[in-house]
């Protein structure tokens, strides 16, 4: 997996946070009766973010990784902050997952030429939402032996 990348540029804010409440009998005897912890919080309005994957069909031949192991990533990839909710990640969600099956264990196709199929578009000046972008694939033209498989979107 690649390293997620905003599509557009994000705001990064930061929040002063205080603590009202004693979270150890330890913690309440070092601040002798105040309780009260500040911190900071940083948050990012919205951010539609891109990564990008790879199956090596040798490296899975060596390793023992099969089509079940390939389906738990897929389920993983799916629903991987449903079931994980926090203040930091709020109401991150996977919004597209777009597969590019191969017939040949070389791939019959250049990663970045499918991938560059794949574009987002934001149709507002400051999105906010998901709908604030348009997503689109460009099917026309696919290898015939490459088969794209949409997961999620």
């Amino acid at each position: 997996m690649t390293f997620a990348r905003s599509i557009d540029p994000i705001v990064a804010l930061e929040h002063s946070i205080t603590r009202m409440a004693v979270a150890t009998e330890a913690e309440a005897e070092k601040q002798q009766g105040d309780n009260r912890t500040m911190g900071r919080k940083h948050t990012v309005p919205y951010g539609l973010y891109v990564a990008h994957g790879f199956v090596s069909a040798f490296l899975a031949k060596q390793t023992g990784f099969g089509t079940d192991d390939l389906e738990l990533l897929w389920q993983a990839l799916e629903h991987m902050f449903e079931h994980d909710r926090s203040a930091a990640r709020g109401e991150m969600s996977t919004r597209g997952l777009y597969v590019f099956e191969h017939a040949s264990e070389l791939g019959n196709a250049h990663a970045h030429a499918l991938f560059e199929r794949i574009t987002a578009r934001k149709k507002v000046d400051v999105p906010r939402h998901f709908s604030d972008y348009e997503v689109t694939v460009n099917e026309v033209g696919l290898p015939e032996a490459v088969k794209l498989i949409r997961r999620v979107g």
